[in-house]
């Protein structure tokens, strides 16, 4: 796999532990609010897992696949571009060039070599963004998100089973929020976003994700 294609994958599994984690916290939190009993937030979270893990392995393979559909519409649209009006997208790579701050004659040199070696690769990277010879797999994506996400539902379930009854759901979201903490900054280093944000960003919509489905389990279980 090339590089963009491996980022892609661990996207995929980067998400699907995240999920993982936040979905079936939310579930165990939300029985541990209504109910005492372990083994009802035990059935409950392995459902969640089960459920998650299908329900994310069947969306990472939905969604790759209508990625790779809308590149290949792109890639039709080119070849009938170029066999029509080749010299408009010769122009529009040269201007691209250009935009970057390439020299002139650099920019008209690399634009001629470009195009007589690979005019499609190149005019659909210029418009498009994307390398017409690297596909993200939706089987890879998807293992990888099936794997991943009960691999992350394991912590949540295994802290509100074993730690004891007047720690478990304080010591859940602990472990809960160091966790969302983690998947937030890696997920923000593979989109190369800002990594604080990324971060406080997940672990904040943990909380809230906790909190809530904590208070209505309370509710509903003491009405």
């Amino acid at each position: 796999m090339s590089l963009a294609q491996k980022v892609n994958v661990m996207r995929a599994a980067v998400m699907g532990a995240n999920d993982g984690i936040l979905s079936v916290a939310g579930i165990v939190i939300g029985v541990a609010g209504a109910s005492t009993s372990n083994f009802a937030i035990f059935i409950s979270g392995i459902a969640g897992m089960l459920a998650g893990t299908v329900s994310m392995a069947m969306g990472e393979y939905v969604s790759v696949n209508s990625q790779k559909d809308s590149q290949k519409r792109a890639i039709i649209q080119q070849k009938a571009a170029l066999a029509t009006n080749y010299q408009q997208e010769y122009e529009f790579v040269h201007q691209k060039y250009l935009a970057h701050g390439i020299a002139p004659a650099l920019a008209k040199k690399a634009t001629d070599e470009m195009m007589a070696k690979d005019p499609l690769t190149t005019t659909v990277r210029e418009r498009f963004g994307f390398n017409p010879k690297e596909f993200t797999s939706p089987y890879e994506a998807a293992l990888a998100s099936m794997i991943a996400f009960p691999t992350g539902s394991i912590l949540p379930l295994a802290a509100i089973t074993l730690f004891p009854e007047k720690i478990k759901v304080l010591a859940t979201f602990i472990s809960v929020v160091i966790a969302l903490g983690l998947t937030g900054y890696f997920a923000a280093i593979l989109s190369k976003a800002d990594k604080f944000h990324g971060l406080l960003r997940n672990v904040i919509s943990g909380i809230i994700t906790m909190v809530v489905t904590f208070g209505i389990g309370y509710l509903i279980g003491n009405f």
